[in-house]
């Protein structure tokens, strides 16, 4: 059965539109991905080492009352790469599209999701370096002080790097420059930051904004990280948290399928 519908009236034809994931054009997709980003050492400066600067940074501003960095470090630990994530998946996806790399992509039998999939795919992979780097930097390097395991630390910091990779695919569709991509972080990461607990416990905030901050992913990756700060074995708080930041970033994944255009208005 052909898998090519002519277009109408030039004769040329172009792919039906691809209903089911792939993994082999998933994987292509991230392979060609991760091979861009091989040539732009300044993406990989920002995702990889600026969480790290940022730590760094953040453990000698409170030089003289360590307990202030454990008290907020593992919450950073986990913003920090959400952050840098979302500006990098943004700017990069939108600059595919504006490049008409994208339209190029979709004219072949490379349906949407394959495509998000990809991106999400390879940026995860840069996802779990920058989250293992940072995590033994803030553990071993600045002796961030935590109760339980790091291996559970690690799993909060690269689900909250997923999910800035989710986000930035899914708001690079509504940018039409690299300007607007960025304008989106005030709109998109600055409530999150303010209403996710890291300045006031979130049962102090008024009703209205706690009940806003429940409904916000940030909250519970800073929640899942304070529950590794403060409790030697996984609780069920933690599982909880960890289900709904895994279970945001797909959910934003999806929309991010649904409302991918092949070009910028």
């Amino acid at each position: 059965m052909s898998t090519t519908t002519p277009t109408s009236g030039t004769g040329t034809v172009t792919p039906a539109p691809t209903s089911a994931l792939s993994l082999s054009r998933t994987t292509a997709t991230a392979g060609r991905v991760l091979r861009q980003l091989r040539h732009d050492p300044r993406s990989i400066a920002l995702m990889i080492l600026v969480p790290c600067v940022m730590l760094f940074l953040l453990r000698y501003v409170f030089d003289g009352d360590p307990r202030t960095f454990d008290n907020i470090g593992a919450s950073l630990l986990g913003i920090f790469p959400l952050i840098t994530m979302f500006l990098v998946t943004s700017i990069a996806t939108l600059r595919e599209r504006t490049s008409g790399t994208l339209e190029r992509l979709l004219a072949m039998p490379l349906g949407k999701g394959d495509l998000i999939a990809g991106y999400a795919l390879a940026f995860g992979t840069v996802a779990i370096v920058q989250s293992i780097l940072a995590t033994a930097l803030a553990l071993w390097g600045l002796g961030l002080d935590v109760t339980g395991s790091p291996w559970l630390l690690l799993l909060v910091a690269l689900l909250d790097a997923l999910l800035g990779t989710a986000l930035g695919l899914f708001v690079s569709a509504f940018a039409a420059s690299e300007f607007q991509a960025v304008q989106f972080m005030p709109a998109v990461i600055f409530p999150q930051i303010l209403l996710c607990g890291l300045f006031t416990p979130r049962d102090n905030m008024r009703p209205v904004l706690e009940a806003i901050s429940n409904a916000l992913p940030m909250s519970y990756a800073v929640d899942g990280m304070n529950e590794v700060l403060k409790h030697t074995d996984m609780t069920a708080a933690f599982v909880r948290d960890s289900l709904v930041v895994a279970g945001c970033a797909l959910l934003v994944l999806a929309l991010g399928a649904a409302t991918l255009r092949r070009r910028t208005a």
